[in-house]
């Protein structure tokens, strides 16, 4: 079998799995969701109870066109849906008044929705022959790494869920960025696999940012804490970087490097492992979670990420390298001053 394609009666299965009340993993072009019929609160608690999710936490609802909308949400502004017709399938979720139908356990109790069209023919599928929304996070412990292939969801959640969906490697491989209308105005709450440039050109207008202490809508991966991997991460500057991963390694510690620059110094040490990642934004976010992966899997002791740029390609990618890094931070002060002595 094809690994991009699955037989239609899997996918049947897998509709009469979610109609039953039970959860299914399935490929998105940005991440694999753990998914759930969206209108039953009982099969959303089993979303939480599965990822270890706090149950304030709000979940983003898939639905399978813009057509589905008005299902779900009340009030919907013009611009949000010039933002539906021009990027979806896609990856962007629009936060939304929600609809008298949606259960308080998909938003964390809040008068809000989070929705958005994936871009996947596996989902796509999915989504027409269940017939409602599916409601879905990341399909991982909460708090860590994102899933992008079929096997990074058995290795962490494994039996827990209904099925899994192989689909491949996803497309984007970083989540979708999150456009609240709750205000009236677009709040960009958190960037993704959707540029922000491409939402302003397409709303001939600029998008504000979020702020903490000022904007109260929740939404799906906006913790300060959130997609960190099992090894504790450092971000440095490239200069710094080699300088680093050596004090570590003269400390006994097995260090895995991700860096962007072609400047090599792990030649002739044992415990530093380069992983060199691409130059390209679109490119690293795609191989930015399977490579954290790995590096957990072949159990080194600290992660050294090179800063990436700061130009607006790269926000994404920054985005979820510091909240990767503020899961790990305890750890790493304690390295910090375990170096300084």
């Amino acid at each position: 079998m094809n690994l991009y394609t699955i037989p239609d009666n899997k996918i049947q299965a897998a509709a009469a799995l979610l109609r039953a009340g039970e959860t299914v993993a399935f490929p998105t072009e940005t991440v694999y969701g753990l998914g759930a019929d969206a209108s039953n609160p009982l099969a959303v608690r089993k979303i939480f109870q599965i990822k270890g999710r706090p149950n304030y936490h709000p979940l983003i609802v898939h639905i399978a066109a813009a057509s589905q909308l008005p299902a779900w949400a009340q009030h919907i502004p013009d611009a949000a849906w010039q933002l539906a017709a021009a990027f979806w399938p896609g990856p962007l979720t629009l936060i939304l008044q929600r609809s008298n139908q949606v259960p308080n356990e998909v938003t964390g109790g809040q008068d809000t929705v989070g929705l958005r069209v994936p871009d996947h023919p596996i989902a796509t599928t999915l989504l027409h022959a269940f017939g409602g929304g599916i409601a879905a996070p990341s399909a991982n412990l909460f708090g860590q790494v994102s899933p992008t292939t079929a096997q990074h969801v058995h290795d962490k959640l494994g039996s827990r869920v209904g099925t899994i969906l192989d689909g491949g490697p996803c497309r984007i491989g970083v989540e979708s960025t999150i456009i609240s209308f709750v205000h009236g105005e677009a709040v960009l709450l958190r960037p993704g696999g959707l540029s922000v440039e491409a939402i302003e050109d397409t709303l001939n207008k600029k998008i504000l940012l979020a702020q903490p202490n000022s904007f109260k809508v929740r939404a799906s991966g906006t913790l300060d804490s959130h997609y960190a991997p099992a090894t504790p991460i450092e971000i440095h500057p490239a200069d710094e970087l080699w300088l680093r991963a050596h004090r570590l390694a003269n400390l006994g510690y097995k260090v895995a490097v991700l860096n962007l620059s072609d400047y090599n110094e792990c030649v002739g040490s044992a415990e530093i492992t380069s992983f060199q990642m691409p130059l390209l934004a679109d490119e690293y976010g795609r191989e930015l979670y399977a490579t954290l992966h790995r590096i957990d899997n072949a159990s080194f002791d600290r992660l050294l990420a090179e800063a990436p740029p700061v130009t607006q390609e790269w926000v994404a990618i920054n985005d979820r390298i510091r909240r990767a890094a503020q899961g790990t931070a305890n750890e790493t002060e304690i390295l910090v001053r375990e170096d300084s002595r």
